[in-house]
C-alpha cells in the first residue's frame, strides 16, 4: 500500500469558513492607511478610520428572523463598511478574514446611479 502521509494531503485541500446565525465572512481590502482620497490617518490616531471588504459568506440568520420577516441584508460579493473594532479576526489558508455579526456592519457601497434630469 502506497498511502500519502496526512499532511501532504492537506496542504492542498482549502477550506471556506460557513458562518453561524447572524455572522458574517469579510475579506478585507485596502489594509493600508492611505485613503484613495489622499487622506492618510497618521499611526497612533486614537480613532481608526472604517474599514472595508467584500463578503464573501453569510450566516443563515437568527431563528426568531423569519418569523418577524426579516432577511439577511447583505449577501456575497457586496462591498461593505465596517468600523475597525469588529468582530475578531482570523487566518484561513493564510488569508486574513473579518468574522463578525451583520449589525456590527455600518453599510453598503454602491455604485451611484447617475442623477435623473
Amino acid at each position: 500500500m502506497n498511502a500519502r502521509p496526512r499532511h501532504e494531503s492537506l496542504e492542498a485541500v482549502r477550506h471556506q469558513l460557513r458562518p453561524l446565525f447572524d455572522r458574517v465572512v469579510i475579506k478585507e481590502l485596502d489594509q493600508d492607511r492611505m485613503r484613495r482620497s489622499g487622506l492618510v490617518v497618521p499611526p497612533g490616531s486614537h480613532d481608526p478610520p472604517p474599514q472595508h471588504g467584500i463578503v464573501l459568506a453569510v450566516g443563515p440568520g437568527l431563528d426568531w428572523w423569519e418569523q418577524a420577516g426579516v432577511e439577511m441584508p447583505i449577501g456575497p460579493g457586496d462591498h461593505v463598511v465596517f468600523p475597525a473594532s469588529a468582530g475578531a479576526w482570523i487566518e484561513v489558508d493564510e488569508e486574513r478574514l473579518l468574522v463578525c455579526r451583520v449589525t456590527e456592519l455600518l453599510g453598503v457601497l454602491e455604485t451611484a446611479e447617475t442623477p435623473r434630469g
